[in-house]
């Protein structure tokens, strides 16, 4: 695989996350390493061919997909404050991906190295050069990298390609308000003509990235929808609801799968128990139904 560039000294490296690379006269910087076996190898390489040596490494957040090569190269890990005891400790990884300690080989991205994170920041800060701007809904701390220079953002896991959400069903979130007011953040620097580049899926920009980004929220307000209208037909269990859901999508349904939608599926719970609009029964195990007044 070939770098794209971006701009004067912006460029992307593919992959599921892609890994932006930053060029500055002291070094390069990579955001998102990712993940893989060869990835760091691959990365070394690629920015070898620039005439300049790995700097530093920006994260968007502490998923394991995002840092997992992080160790293997040479150079200080910088990530939101939000997210340094996710990045840092395999359980808190597991307990924000999974909601308690997962089954050994359940969840896809597991590995073995110990992460460092050297350094935090916060939103607003401009690590590099790279304004940090409040993208959570992901995860707590879920940040994307704003390229001034290149207009470019690289916008992380606040927004996914189309094909990933077919794939799984669900856009993967803890908090469907704050990932809403994300993608209406993102759709703002859309319009302004920046580039848009979601970690899993291509890059995007003008109509195509609108577009994009209506698909996010349009997929999230409808599952909204859909689980009141299954609540309608009588009191279920969040497993049930979200493999309805996933069948109503037409997602393939394992069992790996299932438990990642079970995230996003228990933070719509909570959302509309919070409105009043739903409420818990105990019924063969714990179900939902329909607020009765």
């Amino acid at each position: 695989m070939a770098l794209r560039k971006l701009g004067d000294s912006t460029y992307l490296y593919p992959g599921s996350p892609s890994t932006m690379i930053k060029v500055l006269k002291e070094g390069a910087v990579l955001i998102d390493p990712g993940h893989g076996s060869g990835r760091h190898k691959d990365l070394k390489r690629e920015v070898r061919k620039l005439w300049v040596e790995i700097k530093a490494q920006l994260a968007t957040h502490g998923h394991a997909d995002h840092i997992s090569v992080a160790p293997r190269i040479d150079a200080p890990l910088f990530m939101h404050r939000f997210e340094f005891s996710v990045a840092e400790s395999p359980l808190n990884r597991e307990l924000l991906t999974f909601g308690s300690k997962a089954p050994k080989g359940f969840l896809v991205f597991q590995f073995p190295e110990e992460v460092k994170v050297h350094a935090v920041f916060e939103w607003g800060d401009k690590p590099f050069g790279l304004k940090a701007i409040k993208l959570n809904g992901h995860s707590p701390g879920m940040t994307g990298f704003l390229d001034g220079e290149n207009g470019v953002i690289y916008a992380g896991d606040s927004f996914f390609g189309e094909r990933v959400i077919t794939s799984v069903g669900l856009p993967y979130l803890v908090d469907p308000e704050l990932f809403k007011a994300s993608i209406t953040e993102l759709k703002n620097y859309a319009e302004d003509g920046f580039l848009l580049i979601p970690s899993h899926g291509r890059p995007v920009e003008g109509e195509e990235a609108l577009e994009l980004l209506d698909f996010n929220l349009n997929r999230v307000e409808e599952t909204e929808s859909l689980i009141l209208d299954i609540l309608r037909e009588g009191p279920m269990g969040i497993d049930g609801i979200a493999f309805r859901i996933m069948k109503h999508y037409g997602a393939e349904v394992t069992p790996q799968k299932l438990a990642l939608n079970l995230v996003p599926m228990r933070a719509f719970i909570a959302k509309l128990h919070n409105e009043e609009r739903i409420e818990a029964v105990i019924d063969g195990g714990l179900k939902w139904r329909i607020r009765r007044d």
